[in-house]
């Protein structure tokens, strides 16, 4: 017969093994992203009292969502704590390339820089919990531009965020160095081919206009949260759209965990796309909020215009939309001129004139002058009511009583552009009498200047990137 000190051992024993046993998928977790920062170059290794990652303080007992700087020198079990809840499903590769029919090319929805993504479907019972449903996998290609850092933000960041307008993340694969990534299937595909591809057809004003709220609800939510993420990749790429059309940021792999306490920044490697990056971002390295804004502003613009961000099939002046669209925006007859004629004048103008005005907002060469994007939202979701599609009316000039400091503010932008343009006149004119002087020909007529190569502002678009910035 058992004493009683036995019996509270064995009782002792029994509730340790079965605590280890409800805590063995979050310690995988652990396992596996400690494991993929160690793939990564030098996040493997533990550091003698390294940070914890510790439950959030105050009501409710919520959970600290998890950043790449709680990652630093975790252990397994405080990573495990952190990323209680996620409900996320861990798959195999067999278990993908039978719901992709293996990865046939017909299958296949397109490629970013991680990797080529196809279509899918999980059947009942693949996986506990897991309701029979369309699903889109996005493979690592080692060859590509992202690799196992990129794919653990992916985790990290949709693995804890929830929100109508973020694409849901179903589940990942890690297996030998197989990195995969399965989402929600979104139906419609990106903005970006409804928008320049016209894929299947035209998008309405309505439309457009719903999936701007979307997209700008999106980001705010991003940048209101508790531990604010700078999502540092919008594009119209990477916002996808459902059966309903409603928006989605989807690629997570350049976002960043936003600055907190007295940081009014993150210093950072520039990373993104071409035309969409603030001036200031890439210039400096240093990356806030209001990065995230211009770069709304640019989509913004887009939508309005129908023209991409950056266009070399374009003239030289008309290739940067922001430089050829930005100074349109508050005249209400240049702001006809540049929106998407694909449109036919189905729109409605008070709701075009509003919409400019934000977007002229969000591309203020100034951080500072931007709006937050909950300001976005509430200045872009009334116009919602206002969208009838309906052929361009009379052109009456707005100006709202209420953004004085901020038609102040953008005077003083258009002062800055036009000194800008009045310099580069000026030096226009000078090397043009010099060549004249130089270059004649035997009649004496001067030669034609020589046209440049590349666009006169292209080197606004150089990416200078400090020697002591770090990813």
């Amino acid at each position: 017969m058992r004493s009683s000190s036995d019996c509270k051992v064995v009782a002792a024993a029994a509730r340790k093994k079965e605590k280890e046993a409800a805590a063995w998928p979050w310690s995988l977790w652990g396992f596996l992203l400690t494991g993929c920062l160690g793939g990564g170059g030098g996040g493997g290794k533990k550091k003698s009292g390294g940070k914890k990652v510790r439950p959030r303080g105050g009501g409710g007992g919520g959970l600290r969502r998890l950043s790449f700087t709680d990652l630093t020198g975790a252990a397994d079990q405080d990573l495990s704590v952190s990323l209680v809840g996620s409900n996320l499903h861990v798959f195999t590769v067999a278990e993908l390339r039978d719901a992709t029919r293996g990865f046939v090319s017909g299958n296949f929805l397109g490629e970013g820089g991680f990797g080529p993504v196809y279509k899918g479907l999980v059947g009942d019972g693949v996986k506990p919990g897991l309701r029979p449903q369309a699903i889109a996998v996005k493979l690592w290609d080692p060859e590509g531009a992202q690799g196992h850092k990129e794919w653990l933000a992916e985790v990290i960041f949709l693995g804890q965020l929830r929100h109508p307008n973020l694409v849901k993340l179903v589940g990942y694969c890690c297996e030998d160095e197989n990195r995969l990534l399965v989402y929600e299937y979104m139906e419609h595909g990106s903005l970006e081919n409804h928008l320049f591809k016209q894929i299947p057809a035209v998008l309405p004003w309505s439309t457009r206009l719903n999936i701007a709220v979307g997209a700008a609800k999106g980001l705010a939510f991003l940048h209101d949260a508790e531990k604010p993420v700078i999502y540092r990749d919008f594009k119209a790429s990477n916002i996808l759209l459902d059966s309903d059309y409603k928006a989605k940021l989807s690629d997570f792999g350049l976002a960043k965990d936003g600055p907190e306490g007295d940081d009014t920044h993150v210093s950072t490697r520039v990373m993104g796309t071409h035309g969409y990056a603030a001036p200031e971002y890439i210039m400096t390295g240093h990356l806030t909020a209001k990065s995230d804004v211009y770069s709304f502003g640019v989509v913004l613009l887009e939508i309005l215009t129908g023209r991409r961000a950056v266009d070399k099939t374009r003239p030289n002046r008309e290739q940067s939309l922001v430089e050829y669209a930005r100074p349109c925006l508050r005249d209400p007859l240049r702001l006809i001129r540049i929106m998407d004629p694909a449109l036919e004048g189905r729109y409605s103008p008070a709701a075009a004139r509003e919409a400019a005005a934000v977007a002229y907002r969000c591309l203020s060469g100034s951080p500072k002058n931007r709006p937050d994007m909950s300001a976005v939202v509430d200045a872009l979701e009334p116009l919602l009511v206002a969208t009838d599609d309906v052929p361009l009316g009379p052109v009456v000039l707005f100006v709202a009583p209420d953004q004085e400091a901020d038609a102040a503010a953008a005077a003083d932008d258009d002062e800055d552009d036009k000194a800008r343009r009045r310099q580069r006149r000026t030096r226009k004119d000078e090397q043009h009498r010099r060549r004249s002087r130089l270059r004649t020909s035997p009649k004496g007529s001067p030669r034609k200047p020589a046209v440049a190569a590349a666009c006169r502002n292209e080197e606004f678009w150089v990416w200078h990137v400090p020697a002591d910035h770090k990813a």
